[in-house]
């Protein structure tokens, strides 16, 4: 089914694009989730359906026009095959009709593929297309580009085909078609086909002023058509049973619009509920609504067919085929509630499965039962991107089933209003109601129905489900029961693939997605991988897809794997990888391989039991315990590993429950060694089992000597507080891990660190640099005596004495500090005098700030405001510098006025709110100096604390001016200072907003223009209250900005807002308009260069402001594009780099004002990749090579002569990129060529102007896009440089002239010497063939002058009876008129002899057998329409009547001649006067249109009435005059092909005239003349001639002949008849056969035995008898394998030669060609016969012809003269058509008709070599003939001439005649008439005829009404009588007979 198109355009969803994408992101892992494309396959146009072989080892994929054979894994293309585009109508048969003509006008058709189906069993694809009104294939499934039974046949063995049988899928490429192989006990194959209804009425039939439907009454909705290919080919693709009407679902013409039906699938089931198990096929389907029909909504539906009795069916559905409509039953399912139903179906799939129902809330899950998963979508609802919301339901089979067999038992056991209804809409339905039946009904009657039942049948209310799952677009479905999960596959409209987890609840547990191909649909039907189901196939609108159910490696964790949730993956505990339970080696065994189900908890680990150890620990061991999935680990390989090829080993303890392992820790030398400033290293360990970790764990090993060295300044605390079994000892004042390293241990807990000796941290008083102090620390805990010496430590070498104060306080004596900077902090530490690393804890680091004031005080604000900061600076102002306040030094808090240097900005809005910056000089201390300081003219401005800089600088805000003004900025701190500028309040005015509208997409760069814009220090633009404007620039009259974008459409407000404040544009708005659309793009090709202009057509265009392309990937750089109006844009293509010329297409992005154009679609599909999402492109570019150009001889140069015309012919190579005329460029240095032609290969351009003669070369260059290319230069004038070029270049020509003639004339010597040793060799080689013809040519007359001598002229030529020679030549095939074989009984030739049955015509039959019931009112009806048949009126509007009825195909034409020859034979001069009237019109139709085209073939009823006409009048000078040549000619081709060796399987012989039986061998056969006995055909012994080289049969054959030579061939007895016996002495005897167990086996094929094999000596007696019992180990000898037997070459010799050595080869064997020879030794042999022949035919005898000839050449004459044709050749024509081509070749072809013979296949061969010289003697064309001709007319075409001439003179004899009068030649036919009257039984013609009259009564009647003569003479009532005579009976009584 063609996939639903997706409608893009609707609105997008609101604005959370950046959330959404950012959740994705975090949602969804790097590798595809939980999904793995593994394989694609691109098809070049798009798909239709796809399917896979048995074992899944090939995948069939049916695309538009195009099948393709994939392999199963990796998606190789194996073979493919081109199936359209074919011209073809709708409204016009399939042309395979072999009757079928069409008025309608064909066009060009894509073949939309409707049904793919294998059968595995016959090796057969069923390929169904939508051209030729749906017509199928059959192709191998071993390589589907060869068909494997054609079908119709055609060729020399047609059957009958009616539409019927060619009308299977839907003939549109939307309309749905459904197709499944159904197979039957016996082996028969059945095609289940159902297809959307596209005749007459239907939205799929063409308008046209045509109301002609060929599919009404030949394409049911639903039919179960024969499938077996191998059987009866008339039965392919017929209804299944007869009558054909009850095997098919059609409804009725009436009843179509209500029930318009699109299916979905076709899936076989068994039956849910034992013991029954019956085979079902089930169709899911959609009912559409009619538009606007309230009473008829559309609704999914579900339908069974019954496939046989469960007894004897499998599930393919085998069993006796039932009536389709016995058993149809059709039942709607509903997803979803009555209000808010999924009411239309997309994709179904059964499959097993477990579904708790809720009322069994047992621990263990109920057993899997059969599902049906639907995806349905609700119908008129569009989700995002226009894509409709679509639901996942769930119905059990078990209630489906149960559903139907309550409906049936309530229409017919006890009626329930409203259940059930009888469908009347069907033509084969049975009544208009349910019935109630006093019956019990069977279980197979509920199930499936009965013929004395109601049918079909619609079940009234719907099956229901919820849905489990909603989403939008979802395509396709596929489902699998794996882990406990059900696993669900959802194909959607964009392309992704969704995977969700079911419970056994059929909750959604987890879910993940992939993207197959973005933008493409997923087709409805997914399959599994029958090799292997973790692979899923799925297509999409243009790929083929082989997806990995879930990708486990993407996991590498186990944690990870498991919390994924993904029923497939599982971790592999010894493998130590997620993976797939079937990939997991032992999965199997217990514990090997955790599944999701199990969940998390079950991941391997191991726990240390002691997992912290000392560094001082003797003999270390590790005990571990394991948790989660691990399995026994006795037996195992097992060990602890630490990393760096450290192991050790470990053993196994514990039960079953919990596994214990203990191991030895890795040795001490071995430890890791410690970090840098850490106490401890953490050590990994794993546990690893036959050479693989598969679990891990770490454990710390920790050293308490380093915990007090890390922190050497917090030591005690440190060691006190660790995790680690650390002890502190004071005594050494070190950390130790064991307390019998110390005496005095204080021991101490995390939690009493406080015990440690510590400096309590207190604040210092700045200090001055350089000065000297004193500074007291205080101790707590201090545990030392005061004769501890201690030191004072501020940093590297500052160490000053320390001095104890008392037991808790040291004062630091004499301290000074130095430090340049204006501050510096120094951590103040004590520490042991005698151990210098040894510290007292400082938990809280102590400092002292020294400053320097210096540094960093540039003017007496910020030198006396560091008086804060605790500095005791002064200001100096007489050096300008800050010094430190010593107490001698003058004291002065008093600075300089404040001193203001620059302010901005210098306007500001009057609402206030500008941060205005002042900066300068003594701007105050501290903040609260400038607080309340700053003012400009009156008002405020307030100082942000933040902003202010001491001294430097104050950032305030202006207040608000009550109107606009200017004034300078004073700062007061008790001075005051003044601004130089003045700031200035100003109202800022804006204008107008240009442009004022643009897309929503934003991007539109905007003008705002006013007055004072550039005021204040902060601008927003706001659009629509909220959206900033972004990119803002400014000047005074002006601001610029970048929209953003909108969700809406509409007119906005625009904000200026200056300083936050109120908007100063109050009427300003701007106006969203819908996007620009860009519809489509072209040309889409380019060269590689870019530059080729691409067109963009759209709408919209006049909003955007600027356009640039790029081409994703290999484009080079952006270019920019051109708006020329509101609908078109152009861009320069960009070239590209990296790509391969002619590769995949290139997507396309636009920039539409900066912003990438994308179609208005939702910001995202759920399941995409936002990278991915974000980058699709709607427009592709192909890029194809650079175009080739060069001059007309590839010449570089180019002369011209100044003044002259310049017209310059340029070639160019084919390419694809189609470029127009104005895309070329041509220039002859600057001067532009004007371009004059273009075609594909040349461009013509001539130059008008004058060329520059200043350069005497110029370039000539072509220019396409950028592409430039010179490809000539152009040179002006002569010159000497010319004549000098000439001269050199003539001097070297004159030399290597001398050089070539000197070699020439040594090759030639050299040449003749070879050529006269040539010549010696042909003439050898033709002397052997002289001799071989002139030695052939003399046996052969030998023999055929013993054979002429021995033909008993009177019995000697067995010729046929002429009743036997007519039925053979009118009915040259069984006709469908007589299906019955008639055979006559065998008649014994004596009692030894056998014979053959004769087939006997019906019409032969002496008895007209019909029931004497019937028998009055047949006779009187055939009677009357025998009377009316002898109205020539009648029979001439009847017949013409008959032909213009479209299925009235050729055959019945022919058939209805024939049987009015044999109606009309008692009457043969009445029988010509029709034939001649109906010629007249036939020549009428002709003379207008092609003359020469008449009776060329065999077309009309006329044509074969003329070819029955002939036969009859000829047959007397047939068997007078030509018999006895043609019967010699015969013998004679036979004589000569038994003279040399023939292969009895392939039948090719030494000696032929047809090259194809010509046996390319010399295999040397020698004669033997045996002595046979035979009692048989009246001779008793006879020397038979047989070869060395002949098969047993061969002999037998030629026994035969030899016996019975004067017999008719249907009185011989048969080869497998009789048997051949030996005597090989007097007592020993041997029966002969072909194959025994002495036979010869070569190269593996069986070797048939000949006369060589049993060494059969000269002159050996043999004696032949009729056998008892046939031989029947082997049949015919030709139809035996060749793969298993052979006879005198091996198939496969040629293939076998190349292998061996060229030496060996040529001696063994010539080229095959050389005994081509032989056709012209047979052809020579046979010569003197065949002229005989073609004398005979052609001469006159007794001066007078047969009347017959001469009477028609006349008429056609006379004809020819009335029409005014006067062409000689087109007399020569007709009167060929009409005599030679008619009949002659007839007869030539066919002997059979003639004598009672056996024509081989072989003798068939011979003659058609001869007919085809007798056709090119007749024909007035002259041959052209060659060397490759076929020798078929190679052969003859030197006596063709010859011939020609004498048919030529055979004309003008007979032209030359005195005419005959039509009294001679009724006399003649009256004679004819009696001489064989009686022969045939008229009446039995005249009710076959009968037949054609009541099939096309109607029409009939109809012409007789239109004919004037006929209905003034009333025939149409006559016709009328025999219809109602006849009507009644004839049908009942031949049936009954």
């Amino acid at each position: 089914m063609a996939p639903v198109p997706v409608s893009v355009g609707a609105e997008p969803r609101p604005p959370a694009l950046l959330p959404l994408l950012l959740l994705l992101l975090l949602l969804l892992p790097g590798r595809a989730a939980g999904l793995e494309v593994q394989r694609k396959f691109l098809s070049p146009t798009p798909t239709n359906n796809f399917a896979l072989d048995g074992p899944g080892s090939r995948v069939y994929l049916a695309a538009v026009n195009r099948l393709f054979q994939l392999s199963g894994g990796e998606l190789a293309l194996e073979a493919e095959a081109a199936v359209g585009p074919v011209l073809d109508s709708p409204l016009c048969h399939a042309p395979q009709l072999p009757q079928a003509s069409c008025e309608h006008p064909k066009v060009l058709t894509n073949n939309y593929n409707k049904i793919l189906q294998p059968d595995p069993e016959q090796g057969v694809l069923v390929v169904c297309g939508s051209i030729y009104q749906g017509l199928c294939q059959l192709r191998s499934m071993a390589n589907i580009s060869a068909v494997a039974v054609r079908f119709p046949p055609g060729g020399s063995d047609p059957v009958t085909v009616f539409p019927s049988m060619l009308n299977v899928a839907a003939n549109h490429p939307n309309a749905s078609t459904v197709g499944l192989v159904l197979r039957r006990g016996g082996g028969g194959a059945r095609l289940l086909v159902a297809a959307t209804y596209t005749g007459f009425g239907s939205p799929f039939f063409p308008r046209n002023r045509s109301l002609e439907d060929h599919r009404f009454e030949n394409t049911p909705e639903i039919a179960i058509r024969a499938l077996n290919a191998r059987g009866d080919l008339a039965k392919l693709f017929t209804f299944d049973i007869n009558p054909s009407d009850d095997n098919i679902f059609k409804i009725k013409q009436g009843a179509k619009a209500r029930h318009k039906l699109s299916f979905v699938r076709a899936f076989l089931q068994r039956g849910a509920a034992p013991p029954a198990r019956r085979p079902y096929a089930y169709l899911a389907l959609n009912s559409e609504a009619n538009a606007g029909d309230k009473e008829s909504p559309s609704h999914s539906l579900l339908a069974r067919i019954c496939l046989g009795e469960p007894a004897e069916a499998t599930l393919n559905g085998s069993g006796e085929t039932k009536k389709l409509t016995e058993s149809y039953i059709q039942l709607g399912l509903r997803c979803g509630g009555p209000a808010d139903a999924f009411t239309r179906l997309v994709s179904v799939f059964p499959a097993r499965a477990v579904w708790r129902s809720p009322a069994d809330p047992g621990p263990d899950p109920p057993p899997p039962e059969d599902l049906l998963f639907g995806v349905f979508e609700r119908a008129g609802t569009a989700g995002g991107g226009g894509r409709p919301q679509s639901a996942l339901c769930v119905f059990r089979f078990a209630e489906i089933e149960e559903t139907i067999r309550a409906a049936r038992n309530s229409c017919f056991v006890s009626p329930a209003a409203g259940m059930v209804t009888v469908l009347d809409s069907v033509v084969q339905g049975t009544g208009p109601a349910c019935e109630k039946r006093n019956i019990q009904l069977q279980p197979e009657q509920l199930d499936c129905g009965a013929a004395h039942l109601q049918h079909p049948l619609a079940i009234v209310n719907p099956v229901t489900a919820t849905p489990i799952f909603t989403y939008s677009g979802l395509t396709a479905v596929a489902v699998a029961s794996i882990n406990n999960y059900t696993v669900v596959f959802l194909g959607t409209a964009s392309g992704g693939l969704l995977k969700i987890n079911l419970d056994s609840n059929m909750k959604v547990i987890s879910r993940r997605s992939i993207s197959v191909a973005y933008g493409e649909p997923v087709h409805p039907i997914m399959q599994f991988d029958p090799s292997d189901s973790s692979y899923l196939y799925l297509m999409t609108s243009y790929q083929m897809a082989r997806v990995k159910v879930a990708a486990c490696n993407q996991y590498s964790t186990c944690t990870e794997c498991l919390a994924a949730a993904d029923a497939y993956c599982g971790w592999c505990t010894m493998e130590t990888r997620c993976s797939l339970q079937h990939e997991c080696a032992n999965f199997t065994g217990a514990n090997f391989w955790a599944s999701a189900s199990e969940g998390v908890q079950q991941c391997p680990s191991m726990t240390i039991l002691e997992p912290e150890i000392n560094i001082d620990k003797e003999n270390p061991a590790l005990i571990i315990q394991i948790n989660g999935t691990i399995p026994d680990l006795n037996g195992t390989d097992i060990s602890c590993d630490y990393g760096n090829n450290i192991q050790t080993v470990a053993r196994v303890a514990g039960d079953d429950v919990t596994q214990f392992i203990y191991c030895s820790l890795l040795p001490r030398e071995a430890y890791p060694a410690f970090p840098e400033h850490q106490d401890h290293v953490v050590v990994e360990a794993a546990l690893r089992v036959n050479s693989r970790n598969i679990i891990q764990a770490s454990f710390t090993i920790y050293d308490c000597k380093r915990t007090g060295n890390v922190s050497p300044r917090r030591a005690c605390t440190s060691c006190l507080s660790t995790r680690w079994k650390c002890h502190w000892c004071p005594s050494t004042y070190t950390c130790v891990s064991n307390s019998s390293q110390c005496d005095d241990v204080l021991q101490m807990k995390v939690s009493s660190k406080a015990d440690c000796p510590r400096i309590v941290a207190a604040p210092l008083e700045p200090m001055p640099t350089g000065v000297s102090r004193d500074i007291r620390i205080s101790l707590a805990q201090a545990t030392f005596s005061e004769d501890t010496a201690l030191q004072c430590h501020f940093g590297p070498d500052r160490t000053f004495e320390a001095r104890w104060v008392n037991s808790s306080a040291v004062e630091c004596l004499n301290v000074v500090l130095h430090t340049p900077e204006k501050s510096h902090l120094f951590p103040v530490n004590l520490q042991l005098k005698d151990s210098p690393d040894r510290f007292i804890d400082s938990p809280e680091t102590m400092t002292v700030e020294v400053y320097n004031c210096a540094t960093g005080s540039a003017d007496c604000s910020q030198c006396l405001g560091r008086e804060d900061l605790g500095h005791r600076c002064l200001w100096s102002e007489s050096s300008s510098s800050c010094r430190l306040h010593t107490e001698a030094s003058p004291a002065s808090d008093v600075c300089p006025a404040p001193e203001i240097r620059k302010i901005e900005p210098l306007r500001g809005p009057l609402e206030g709110g500008t941060l205005l910056t002042i900066r300068g000089r003594n701007l105050g201390r501290r903040f609260s100096d400038a607080a309340g300081a700053v003012r400009i003219g009156a008002v405020p401005c307030v100082p942000l604390p933040h902003r202010y800089i001491v001294s430097e600088a104050i950032v305030c805000q202006t207040g608000e001016a009550p109107e606009a003004f200017s004034d300078v900025v004073t700062v007061n701190m008790s001075r005051e200072g003044r601004s130089r500028e003045r700031f200035s309040y100003v109202l800022p005015v804006v204008y107008s907003i240009a442009p004022l509208n643009g897309p929503r997409a934003g991007g539109t760069r905007v003008t705002i223009r006013g007055s004072r814009l550039d005021v204040g220090s902060e601008l927003r633009v706001l659009v629509n209250t909220s959206k900033q404007c972004t990119d803002l620039s400014r000047s005074d009259s002006t601001i610029s900005c970048t929209v953003p974008a909108a969700e809406l459409t509409g007119t906005v407000p625009v904000c200026v807002q200056f300083e936050n404040r109120s908007c100063a544009s109050h009427n300003i708005t701007f106006k969203y308009e819908r996007n620009p659309l860009i519809s489509g793009i072209s040309p889409t090709k380019s060269q590689l260069s870019g530059g080729r202009i691409i067109t963009l057509e759209g709408r919209g265009f006049e909003l955007v402001q600027n356009v640039s392309m790029a081409v994703r990937g290999i484009g080079r750089e952006q270019t920019s594009c051109k708006v020329h109006s509101d609908t078109t844009i152009t861009c320069p293509s960009p070239a590209a780099s990296n790509v391969t010329a002619g590769g995949k297409p290139a997507p396309v992005d636009f920039y539409l004002n900066s912003r990438r154009y994308a179609e208005d679609r939702p910001a995202l599909d759920e399941e995409m990749y936002p990278e991915e999402a974000l980058h699709i492109s709607k427009f592709s570019l192909d890029y194809y090579a650079d175009p080739q150009f060069f001059t007309a001889k590839k010449e570089k140069w180019i002369k011209h002569h100044p003044g002259e015309p310049l017209t310059l012919v340029i070639h160019k190579e084919p390419d694809s990129l189609g470029l127009e005329s104005n895309e070329y460029q041509v220039r002859i240095g600057l001067v532009s060529c004007e371009i004059q032609i273009v075609s594909d290969r040349v461009i013509h351009c001539s130059v008008n102007e004058s060329l520059s003669t200043a350069h005497r070369q110029l370039p000539v260059t072509i220019q396409v896009g950028k592409f430039n290319y010179t490809i000539a230069t152009l040179q002006l004038g002569g010159g000497e440089t010319a004549i000098i070029v000439s001269i050199v270049i003539c001097s070297i020509l004159l030399l290597l002239s001398v050089v070539a003639l000197f070699v020439f004339c040594t090759k030639s010597r050299r040449a003749e010497r070879y050529w006269q040793k040539t010549l010696l060799q042909m003439e050898e080689m033709e002397s052997q063939i002289r001799e071989e013809i002139r030695k052939g040519f003399a046996e052969l007359q030998t023999d055929m002058t013993d054979l002429t001598k021995e033909l008993n002229r009177s019995q000697g030529i067995p010729f046929l009876e002429y009743k036997h020679f007519v039925t053979r030549t009118f009915f040259p095939k069984c006709s469908s008129l007589y299906e019955e074989c008639y055979i006559l009984p065998a008649q014994q030739l004596s009692s030894q002899g056998g014979s053959q049955a004769q087939e006997t015509h019906p019409l032969l039959v002496g008895e007209w057998k019909i029931p004497e019931s019937c028998r009055p009112n047949m006779e009187e009806g055939i009677s009357l329409f025998s009377t009316l048949l002898n109205n020539k009126h009648f029979l001439i509007v009847f017949v013409h009547a008959l032909e213009q009825q479209k299925d009235f195909a050729v055959r019945d034409r022919c058939n209805l001649a024939s049987l009015l020859t044999i109606a009309l034979h008692g009457k043969l001069e009445y029988y010509t006067s029709i034939m001649k009237d109906l010629l007249v019109d036939l020549i009428d139709a002709s003379a207008s249109k092609n003359p020469k085209l008449m009776l060329r073939r065999t077309e009309s009823v006329v044509e074969k009435m003329l070819t029955n006409w002939m036969s009859i009048c000829m047959y007397s000078y047939l068997r007078e005059t030509v018999g006895e040549p043609f019967f010699l000619l015969i013998c004679a081709i036979k004589q000569q092909i038994n003279k040399g060796s023939i292969d009895a399987i392939t039948g090719k012989a030494r000696y032929t005239l047809n090259e194809e039986w010509l046996l390319r061998e010399n295999i040397e056969a020698k004669p033997r003349n045996l002595n046979v006995s035979f009692q048989g055909c009246g001779m008793d012994s006879l020397s038979v001639r047989a070869m060395d080289t002949d098969t047993l049969s061969q002999v037998k054959e030629k026994i035969l002949e030899a016996f019975c030579k004067n017999v008719p061939y249907s009185q011989w007895p048969r080869v497998e008849d009789v048997d051949l016996e030996w005597f090989a002495t007097s007592t020993d005897s041997y029966i002969l056969r072909d194959l025994d167990d002495t036979s010869v086996v070569e190269d593996g094929r069986k070797k048939l035995n000949t006369l060589a094999h049993y060494k059969i000596p000269e002159g050996a007696s043999l004696a032949m008898s009729l056998s008892d019992k046939k031989d029947t180990t082997l049949s015919r000898v030709k139809d035996l394998d060749t793969e298993k037997y052979f006879h005198l070459v091996l198939p496969t010799d040629e293939s076998v030669e190349h292998k061996k050595s060229h030496r060996q080869s040529h001696r063994k064997k010539v080229l095959p060609e050389i005994y081509l020879t032989r056709l012209l030794s047979t052809k020579g042999t046979l010569q003197k016969f065949l002229d005989d022949l073609f004398k005979a035919i052609l001469s006159i005898r007794d001066d007078k012809p047969p009347l017959a000839v001469k009477y028609f050449f006349d008429f056609l004459e006379e004809q020819a003269e009335k029409r005014g044709i006067t062409d000689p050749d087109t007399m020569h024509i007709w009167k060929t058509n009409s005599l030679p081509l008619r009949f002659w070749v007839n007869i030539l072809k066919n002997p059979q008709f003639v004598f009672d013979i056996d024509k081989t296949d072989h003798i068939d061969a011979c003659l058609s070599v001869i007919a085809q010289a007798f056709i090119d003697a007749c024909s007035l064309s002259d041959l052209q003939l060659g060397k490759d001709s076929p020798t078929n007319k190679l052969l003859y075409a030197k006596e063709i001439p010859e011939y020609r001439k004498i048919v030529q003179r055979y004309y003008k004899q007979i032209h030359d005649m005195p005419p005959l009068s039509e009294q001679e030649m009724n006399a003649h036919l009256a004679e004819e008439s009696r001489k064989y009257r009686n022969e045939f039984n008229t009446n039995v013609a005249m009710a076959e005829i009968y037949k054609y009259a009541k099939r096309y009564r109607c029409q009939i009647v109809a012409a007789l009404d239109a004919n004037p003569t006929t209905k003034r003479t009333q025939l149409q009532h006559k016709f009328e009588q025999v219809i109602a005579l006849m009507e009644d009976n004839i049908y009942e009584c031949c049936s009954e007979a």
